[in-house]
Order: C-alpha cells, then structure tokens, then sequence
C-alpha cells in the first residue's frame, strides 16, 4: 500500500480573542486557543465517497480507519494506493479490490482475557487530559492498547473520527486489533459499537454511557462492552468478565 501524506503543516488551533462575562456583569477581554474545524472527502476511486469534519491530523489514518469501519475494506491489502492533498481536504483512494466480507453481518469477535487494572489505567490517562482538549475542551480522545501497553493516541471533534484514527493506526502499523482494547471518552451508541465490532475489536470501553441497543448489538457479537469506566469505577454491560489471576 503506497500512502502520499499532506507536504503542509496543519495547525489545529488558533489564539481568538474573546469577551468574558461574569454572572456580576464585568466584561473582560481574553484569548485563547480554538480548535480550528478542518473538512476532508474520501473519495473512492469508482466508488462511495465519505466527508467529515475533523482535526488536520492523522488524514492518512483517518482514511483507512474509516474504510474498514465502514465495511469498505477487510484489511490493508485491500488499498493499493492513498493520496492525501496538499492543503488536506481530499483523500483520494484506490483499491485492489473490495471487502469480499458481508459488511452486514461481520463475525462474531473472540474474547480477550482483561483486566479491571488495565481500564483503569486508561481512565487515569484519560483524567489527567489530553493536550488539545485541555487547551479548548472541544475534541475527544481515544486510546488503543494491547497487552497493557498504551500503542496510540488521538484526539477529534468527533467521536467517531477519533475511533477511525485509532483504527487506521492499527492498520498502517500492521497491528492485529483482534487483541486490542479501545477507549472512547465519547457516548456508546449503536453505530460506535458497529465500528469496533466491523474492526474486530473484542473489548470496547467508553468513559460515557451506551445506548440499549448498543448492549444488545455487543452481546449479540460477543463484544465486551465497558461504559462509565472512570478512575474509581467501571460498568460491564456485555462480553467476558474481567480475568482473575489464579489463587496460590
């Protein structure tokens, strides 16, 4: 798979001046940074094309992860080539042939063994902020991690886009997702849980709450499903409980 990356350096925020007004009446002027809102197509050769709204990072990642959450694609051999523009609005793809999978009705996930520690310990990242979001409390974060080892790191307006970033991370670093857990601080509703089930991913974790049909859908694939996974807290609502280290 060849992959062009944008030759430009996007910046995700900008310094805007504001009027702060208190409860008292005061006005103050101040400034800080806002996110800026960058919008790319995924245009498919002969195909479907996807736009989003997003921040200028990871295109390439963006791109991929949602092709495959889309049901697009199956796996990185299924791209033969990803062109991202100059100025990073477009994403044009070729492939070398189309998923053969029924996209509708992907396979049932096989658990992984987990454990409370290991969620915790993403919850405990997530809390201590991620750069963008402390600076403009206007993205969302996602976390990928294997094995107890935190692999990547994204931040979006939206939700979903921070989900494809991980995703296609995984795909470009020739990462196995089939043991991979992923950590959302967006809400849980149906189409993100389609999204880490298309991915084949077997633990999802959402620091929000799902949705009933969200817990239906990862019980009926056999997706564990952990929502309100804070530093103090967590909620199972479907899939495997977590591991117990044998007794001596």
């Amino acid at each position: 798979m060849y992959i062009q990356e944008p030759n430009k350096t996007f910046f995700p925020t900008e310094i805007k001046k504001y009027t702060h007004i208190a409860r008292d009446g005061a006005c103050e002027e101040r400034s800080e940074p806002v996110l800026h809102e960058h919008s790319v197509s995924i245009l498919i050769e002969g195909g479907a094309s996807f736009r989003t709204a997003c921040i200028p990072q990871y295109l390439p990642e963006l791109a991929l992860g949602r092709l495959l959450t889309e049901g697009v694609i199956a796996s990185p051999e299924d791209v033969e080539e990803l062109r991202v523009a100059k100025d990073g609005h477009t994403v044009r793809v070729r492939l070398t042939r189309r998923s053969q999978g029924d996209s509708a009705n992907p396979p049932a996930l096989k658990p992984i063994p987990w454990t409370p520690e290991q969620i915790f310990a993403l919850a405990d990242r997530l809390s201590e902020g991620m750069p963008l979001h402390r600076q403009t409390f206007a993205t969302h974060s996602c976390f990928l991690a294997q094995d107890g080892r935190l692999l990547f790191t994204c931040e979006d307006i939206g939700r979903h886009n921070a989900i494809d970033k991980a995703v296609g991370f995984a795909l470009r670093q020739n990462i196995s997702l089939t043991g991979c857990i992923l950590y959302s601080s967006g809400r849980a509703p149906k189409d993100m849980v389609w999204k880490a089930i298309r991915a084949g991913i077997p633990v999802f974790v959402s620091k929000a709450s799902p949705t009933c049909e969200a817990a239906a859908l990862a019980e009926q694939y056999g997706l564990t499903l952990v929502c309100a996974a804070r530093s103090d807290r967590m909620k199972l609502f479907a899939g495997t409980l977590p591991h117990q280290p044998d007794a001596f």
